[in-house]
């Protein structure tokens, strides 16, 4: 917005008049005079000052009072922004709590569509300073249209009460400049005392949830990384005046890198405010008695958990080296008890199915945690919201979320820690039925039925052992959210296992009165909170469309691309359309073997590319799934197959290409993209 001389000048004239018929000059000489009483010696700062003035709403205050009448933006003029006053805004709707913010200025809060008989929490994220890290990041390139290519970006996740909101990507910088708000709810749960009425201060105190910041960087070619993981207490802006505070905080590495990564200044705003702050000592009692309370806990909890593995220790000497894990430790370095990252999860109407569950929970990628200069495997349990933010985790994390599902659905889940094939640590999800018991693998959606053999019995012929499919080892230890039960069998091998959980000489549980103690909601501060699937927003079918164009146009350039001797292949390239879109009831049934395990459709294609490809010709076909939907890597990785290369750069009589990809969408912006390379040509007898 431009504005000319005499606007400049009228500006002036209303902030001089504002100043001389209010308050605030006094308010002014009142932050000297402290300042001057605090430090005698020094001359105070204009910065300092600035600072003062916004911490006491003293600016926010002037510019809600000050009207100025030029209004227009440009060189037109004359067009007023309406703001709605309050009466107004008690009126309005509820909308979207993703507050839209421009480059430069964050929208007025008086543009926020709030109900007033609530509160709300409003968090704004401003800028960050000392990111050293990205000192030498290159600059952004803008496009026309808006948006950056080229370069890394920051984004960063929120979880509060149940609400799960994301920042728009901004350019990673040594200080990156977000200026972006949300409305966060304070009545989001129907909860005694806070529900249908404006929360006082007793309420408003007693709300211990903490607010999970997850900041994640994601590089030009897609790939995410957790940059930092920190819960913040929002309570100190009911201390602050008028309930609006600004705070910097200090983002920390992850895992064994607790070192700084920067600073993040935000604005806590308590919509509407309180008559009066609350007095600080008041608050700070209340922390010390949450803290005190959820220190207690976790300390009978290890007190109970050290004389529990006493007496397993004691049943049996082998016992000290089956994998019974009583404490995992987040992506900040906290050990928590493992059952707490198991919570019963329903999904809505995003999954409908507990294998449709499964399949979602195999598309998010998989990577291995490790240490620099250690090669042993090390483990990180994030947080479900920091796994759901980064779209990346470990095996550990992939069964708790698969866990949490299928409690969801009504199955008796529990998460197994034990070895598959070379002896490698690793979770999978086990369901106890009343006849038939089921593995499920994370990674990949596999569903195994569990043979029991008795080691007793006579050795079983090669039919059953066929059977017998699943890649687990041994077992130490199972546990969901109510219970823990470690492996007291005199084999810890899976095929003898039995998993009759109530035979306490083949299983040793764990009190569930003591799993309460530190699973509860409330009790213990520190506990991970299992946060609910948002929808995929992405355009399924422009997304397949896009990246078959671009696969297509990858096809073209290889076929001409220079060989060793710096000669051009020379292929034509000639597309058979008709028989791309024959392509598509393939994938489609590829996908629902993946969900279901019924193969469904393959007569109905066999039979119309029979029907397609002329008499004398042959067909080659080759399907290949993704996660992602970078063309150019999964291109790379499918030209790595001999016959994927083989049907690229397929030559001679009559060459026909063809190639589709139909993408699937599921929560969480997850992805399972399916492409398919085909060809025909006229064969040579």
């Amino acid at each position: 917005m431009s504005v000319g001389p005499d606007k400049i000048s009228e500006l002036k004239q209303v902030i001089s008049n504002h100043l001389s018929q209010s308050d605030i000059s006094n308010q002014i000489k009142d932050i000297v005079s402290e300042y001057a009483q605090q430090n005698p010696s020094s001359t105070i700062n204009q910065n300092f000052l600035i600072d003062q003035l916004k911490q006491r709403g003293v600016l926010d205050s002037m510019m809600k009072n000050i009207h100025f009448g030029g209004g227009g933006g440009g060189s037109g003029g004359g067009e007023h922004t309406h703001h709605p006053s309050p009466r107004q805004r008690t009126s309005l709707k509820p909308s979207t709590n993703l507050i839209d913010i421009d480059q430069h200025l964050a929208l007025p809060l008086e543009q926020v569509n709030f109900d007033s008989n609530r509160r709300h929490l409003y968090l704004q994220f401003l800028n960050g300073k000392a990111f050293t890290d990205y000192l030498n990041e290159p600059p952004a390139e803008y496009l026309p249209g808006g948006g950056t290519i080229n370069t890394s970006s920051f984004i960063i996740s929120i979880l509060f009460r149940g609400q799960r909101f994301r920042t728009k990507p901004i350019p990673v910088a040594a200080e990156p400049f977000f200026q972006q708000g949300f409305l966060l709810e304070l009545h989001k749960e129907k909860k005694q005392g806070e529900y249908g009425g404006m929360a006082d201060k007793e309420t408003l105190i007693s709300i211990c949830d903490r607010i999970h910041i997850v900041l994640i960087r994601k590089d030009p070619l897609g790939d995410t990384h957790l940059v930092s993981s920190h819960f913040l207490e929002w309570r100190h802006v009911l201390c602050a005046q008028i309930n609006k505070t600004t705070r910097t905080l200090e983002l920390n590495g992850i895992a064994e890198n607790k070192l700084p990564v920067g600073l993040l200044n935000v604005c806590l705003q308590l919509i509407p405010p309180l008559n009066e702050p609350l007095p600080d000592d008041i608050l700070a009692a209340q922390l010390d008695l949450e803290h005190s309370r959820s220190t207690e806990r976790e300390r009978l909890f290890l007190v109970y958990a050290k004389q529990w593995w006493k007496e397993y220790l004691e049943i049996r000497e082998e016992h000290k080296t089956r994998l019974v894990k009583i404490f995992g430790q987040d992506e900040n370095g906290v050990n928590h008890p493992v059952f707490t990252f198991v919570r019963s999860l329903r999904s809505g109407r995003l999954l409908d199915t507990p294998r449709q569950a499964a399949r979602f929970v195999s598309l998010i990628n998989y990577e291995r945690h490790s240490v620099v200069g250690n090669t042993d495997r090390t483990e990180m349990w994030k947080h479900t919201h920091a796994f759901l933010a980064r779209n990346s985790g470990d095996c550990e994390n992939h069964a708790t979320l698969l866990c949490s599902l299928l409690l969801g659905f009504g199955l008796d889940a529990y998460v197994c820690i034990g070895t598959k094939a070379k002896n490698q640590i690793h979770s999978w999800v086990v369901t106890i039925g009343a006849e038939d018991v089921f593995f499920w693998e994370s990674l990949n959606g596999n569903r195994y039925l569990h043979i029991s053999i008795d080691p007793d019995d006579p050795p079983l012929d090669k039919g059953v052992l066929s059977n017998i499919r699943h890649p687990y080892r041994t077992i130490g230890c199972l546990f969901n959210n109510q219970s823990f039960y470690a492996n007291i069998q005199p084999l810890c091998n899976v095929d003898t296992c039995s998993f009759r959980l109530s035979d306490q000489s083949k299983w040793k549980s764990m009190s569930e009165e003591a799993i309460a103690s530190v699973t509860t909601i409330g009790y213990v501060l520190t506990a991970p909170v299992m946060p609910q699937l948002i929808a995929n927003n992405l355009d399924s079918i422009a997304i397949s469309n896009d990246i078959e164009k671009q696969i297509r146009a990858l096809i073209i350039q290889h076929r001409k691309r220079k060989t060793v001797s710096s000669q051009d292949l020379g292929y034509m390239t000639q597309w058979d359309d008709h028989l791309s879109y024959l392509l598509s009831p393939a994938l489609s049934s590829y996908e629902l073997e993946r969900v279901s395990g019924l193969s469904v459709g393959n007569e109905e294609f066999q039979e119309a590319v029979r029907r397609a490809v002329p008499n004398g010709h042959a067909f080659k076909g080759f399907p290949i799934q993704f996660i992602h939907k970078n063309s150019r890597k999964a291109f790379i990785f499918s030209m790595k197959n001999p016959l994927c290369q083989e049907i690229v750069c397929c030559h001679g009589d009559q060459v026909r290409l063809a190639v589709r990809v139909h993408v699937f969408t599921y929560p969480e912006n997850a992805l399972a993209t399916w492409i398919m390379f085909a060809c025909r040509y006229k064969s040579v007898m």
